[in-house]
């Protein structure tokens, strides 16, 4: 087996919407890159991936586009997909004439199989040997060091790019999900929106997300605070600088986080009595990019009354939960998703 282990590279992949981060055993995490391609709009030749790609959103020319190729945390153009884990497959693979390697990828927990098989065959076509999947918020909650194997419950709550997923994880499995395909790019969505209705102002998704980042909360400020944004006048048809208030971006992320708290209420609605009684105890534990969202543990603990954590670098927790599988596959091969093979 260890020489085994000598020649074989095994990955975790963590396939977000927004960003993808790969997790080699041995090395750590080795790269985290946003999950974007930019080809030619005609021969759809790929021209860049990752990092370069999403400085090009929203600044293409004609013949070029930036895709996202995965929605709401799935496949949604399969080609795309494909090309840009080749790429990421290949960038950490450093010994080409060694074996095929391992990978593990982790899925949302809503997945149909026809999207974990489109998972599947994306990562054999990009060059894997073996192709695990996991669910996220139990690569979440491993990735945290929650003791998934115990029969006493925790709660996850992963908010990633497009979907948040509400877990209960008891003894190696998931007791019930709430898996809502509303996150981090529809709060984007959101404050494009509210600027569009309520300025005439017209903005970019980059430029949405840095608002979110810079200003955004769920939860009033004890300093609030505002930026300076640029965008276009849509009645003048000009560019112009406004400046926006952080009250003014709660109001606009009202929608979004008003649907992640609703599902956490129905979450824990559905969540047995033994268990409701541990995640009293323990706590709800956020992770996730959209954990990073000022106040929205304060807010969650407010609607729920229960003590609410935000992880420790909740943006690489899946994939370090990830390699944690990878390191082990024995113990925790009860995690791992079978899924119906043609």
């Amino acid at each position: 087996m260890s020489l085994f282990n000598l020649v074989s590279n095994d990955i975790g992949i963590d396939l977000g919407t927004a960003n993808t981060l790969v997790f080699v055993r041995g090395a750590g995490i080795v790269l985290n890159e946003p999950s974007v391609v930019a080809v030619e709009t005609n021969s759809k030749k790929v021209l860049a991936i990752g990092k370069k790609a999403k400085d090009m959103i929203g600044r293409t020319p004609g013949e070029m586009q930036a895709i996202r190729p995965l929605k709401d945390g799935v496949i949604a153009d399969f080609e795309v997909t494909e090309k840009m884990l080749a790429d990421f497959i290949k960038r950490v693979v450093r010994h080409r004439f060694l074996m095929k390697p391992r990978i593990i990828i982790c899925v949302p927990s809503g997945i149909t199989e026809v999207e974990k098989r489109a998972v599947r065959d994306s990562a054999e076509n990009a060059g894997a040997r073996e192709v695990y999947l996991i669910q996220e918020p139990m690569a979440a909650a491993i990735g945290v060091g929650l003791p998934v194997d115990e029969p006493s419950g925790c709660m996850i709550i992963d908010i990633g790019g497009g979907t948040s997923e509400i877990a209960v994880i008891a003894l190696n499995g998931i007791v019930n999900n709430t898996s809502i395909r509303i996150a981090g790019d529809e709060m984007d969505e959101a404050i494009v929106a509210y600027l569009k209705k309520n300025f005439n102002l017209l903005i970019g998704d980059r430029t949405a997300e840095q608002i979110k980042m810079k200003i955004g909360s769920a939860y009033p400020m004890e300093d609030e605070e505002t930026l300076d944004i640029k965008g276009r006048d849509l009645v003048a048809g000009v560019p112009r600088t406004m400046s926006i208030s952080s009250v003014q971006v709660r109001e606009a992320l009202t929608e979004p986080i008003d649907s992640i708290v609703e599902a956490v209420r129905q979450a824990l609605e559905k969540t047995p009595p033994e268990l409701a009684s541990d995640i009293l105890e323990r706590g709800i534990i956020m992770t996730g990019g959209g954990a990073l969202l000022n106040g929205l543990d304060r807010r969650l603990r407010q609607e729920t009354d229960l003590s609410v954590f935000t992880a420790e670098d909740p943006l690489t927790c899946v994939v370090r939960g990830c390699g944690k599988v990878l390191e082990d596959i024995s113990k925790y091969r009860k995690v791992l998703i079978k899924s119906e093979r043609d």
